[in-house]
């Protein structure tokens, strides 16, 4: 029995790859939205082979005209779309003023207008059935800006500004419609071999480093249980927290790590053709170059599935150092 329909933009590579496939293990029927002929075929095939429906729509985010005409062939279809994930993405790495504008407004246009578009189609037809689910695949880098990556961390930021106004407005109406943002660390996906780069390095996620199956599990449960904000990994906790408590100490951290950190001079493959404008044809999976490095798992997202456990450990590990606290404080 299927848990309903789940669209998955940007579905054929990378951590969209991995929701993917996530999803269609736990039941859902997935339409994927993707540009590249070759990985829509390929994502479905493996989606069919869970035993569940796919649907493969060649897509551009950024074309509002085509993500809405896609979500309707996905009712058309699939049936009612229950649940919709947006995380289409382009990368330009490099120093804003060395970055052509019009690079710096398409990858806006995909990671910024590419969400709101995504978001558009599914709430105008969950609201009127009251009734639906939309995560947003947000970042790290939507708290904290870092060097060499001003139009990605710019989207997010922007993306997290937008998600908490239309959550706002379902508040407002009493709708219930779900809406959540599941923040991600550093993933070891093959954007890093197709960005648009002006680093004289090989460009990298800035470690520590995971897989993208780490980052799809916690999207796969927040589908099944919805709340707001997930943070995935702790250095996404880490992240986030530290830059509330001192953004300055970070603007001087960052500055100083933030360009070396982010290239691997030790990868010397050949970056592949940028995918910016045009898709990069061919299959080219979730996971990217740096398994060499990337933990496979994070108990805080551990945490995320098992919330009642982790609940009941943190309980445990609370009373026993009260108790502790007590039985030292007897012998004084």
């Amino acid at each position: 029995m299927s848990k309903g329909i789940a669209v998955v933009t940007g579905g054929t590579a990378g951590l969209g790859r991995a929701i993917t496939r996530e999803l269609a293990d736990r039941g859902w029927d997935v339409a994927i939205l993707a540009r590249g002929q070759e990985g829509l075929e390929a994502t479905a095939a493996e989606v069919r082979a869970r035993g569940r429906r796919a649907l493969a729509i060649p897509t551009d985010v950024a074309d509002r005209y085509a993500v809405e005409a896609a979500a309707d062939r996905v009712e058309d279809e699939l049936g009612p779309i229950d649940l919709w994930v947006n995380d289409a993405m382009v990368g330009v790495f490099g120093e804003f003023l060395t970055t052509d504008p019009d690079d710096f407004e398409r990858a806006t246009a995909v990671n910024y207008f590419g969400f709101v578009n995504g978001t558009r189609a599914a709430l105008s037809r969950m609201v009127p059935r009251d009734s639906g689910h939309v995560i947003q695949i947000g970042s790290a880098l939507a708290h904290r800006g870092i060097p060499l990556q001003a139009a990605y961390c710019g989207s997010k930021h922007a993306v997290m500004g937008f998600t908490d106004s239309v959550t706002s407005e379902l508040l407002h109406a009493k709708s219930n419609v779900a809406i959540s943002t599941v923040d991600m660390p550093a993933l070891n996906t093959i954007q890093f071999n197709w960005v648009k780069s002006q680093l004289p390095g090989h460009p990298q996620p800035v470690p520590p480093i995971y897989e993208p199956e780490v980052g799809a599990v916690a999207v796969a449960d927040v589908a099944d249980t919805p709340r707001r904000r997930t943070w995935v990994g702790e250095p996404t906790i880490g992240t986030i927290l530290g830059n509330r408590v001192s953004t300055r100490a970070l603007d001087w951290f960052l500055a100083r790590t933030g360009y070396d950190g982010q290239q691997a001079p030790e990868k010397t493959e050949p970056m592949w053709a940028n995918n910016l404008r045009a898709p990069v044809e061919g299959d080219h999976g979730a996971r990217g170059i740096f398994s060499d490095r990337a933990w496979s798992a994070s108990p805080a997202t551990w945490a995320i599935g098992h919330r009642k456990t982790a609940t009941a450990i943190g309980g445990a590990v609370g009373i026993a150092a009260a108790t502790a606290v007590v039985a030292l404080l007897k012998r004084r």
